[in-house]
């Protein structure tokens, strides 16, 4: 049977939009141009350990803990650096501030493929659209710089609400914003755990966007996963 869907909720990152390069690789070209020389496969290593040191200490950009998320963002930066052993204050502080604002636009976003056909499908198809994203406020500008902020009512960020996927409290407030009941929708993302699972704990459809070669879910039905995103519409259609 036909699915009866009003709403769509989408993730965004490594589901609309992907990095155009590894962060180590970004990170490195911002230290040339100050000449600073740091291997990209090193600074990706400390980019990883810095962001999950962050991450425990102050959760969700520091929100509720008197941290903008751009503070937040500028010492991961700089603590990303320092374990690949540049110290130097002022140049760290100048490629923090640099690469804060880079990682806001389409020079470091690019979308996959499939998604802006997708999205522009589902919205003449009729259904009301919203972001659901743990990610902070820049992603409003990120989506608008890569073209497709226009097809979406509403954007709700982890940091904007005070709660990260899989809190069901972010995917209630889109409910509400949508509203609709949640068996009338449905969520679209790539995380096992903070999109499919936890879009199904309160109750809304889910659907696992799952590239080949991925490991098959424990529990997530053949009908629930999208090879790609083009492969939404008919699986809600069928």
């Amino acid at each position: 049977a036909m699915l009866r869907l009003r709403l769509l909720t989408w993730d965004v990152k490594d589901t609309l939009l992907r990095l155009r390069r590894p962060v180590g690789e970004s990170y490195a070209a911002e230290a040339r141009a100050h000449g600073v020389r740091v291997q990209p496969e090193a600074l990706g290593q400390s980019f990883r350990e810095a962001y999950g040191a962050q991450s425990r200490r102050f959760p969700n950009y520091g929100r509720g803990r008197g941290l903008s998320s751009q503070q937040w963002w500028v010492d991961v930066v700089k603590q990303t650096f320092r374990l690949s052993g540049v110290h130097e204050d002022g140049v760290l502080t100048l490629m923090a501030e640099n690469l804060y604002r880079d990682f806001c636009s389409a020079r470091n976003w690019e979308v996959l493929p499939g998604a802006g056909e997708t999205l522009s499908r589902c919205c003449q198809r009729g259904f009301r659209m919203g972001v659901v994203s743990n990610f902070d406020n820049r992603l409003e500008n990120v989506l608008s710089q890569c073209n497709l902020r226009h097809h979406f009512e509403f954007i709700l960020t982890s940091e904007d609400v005070g709660f990260a996927k899989p809190d069901r409290r972010i995917f209630e407030k889109a409910l509400r914003l949508g509203g609709v009941p949640p068996q009338q929708a449905a969520h679209v993302g790539d995380d096992y755990a903070r999109d499919y699972r936890a879009a199904r704990a309160v109750g809304m459809h889910g659907f696992l966007l799952r590239a080949a070669g991925q490991g098959k879910e424990p529990g997530v039905p053949p009908e629930h996963i999208l090879p790609t995103l083009s492969h939404l519409l008919a699986l809600i259609e069928k």
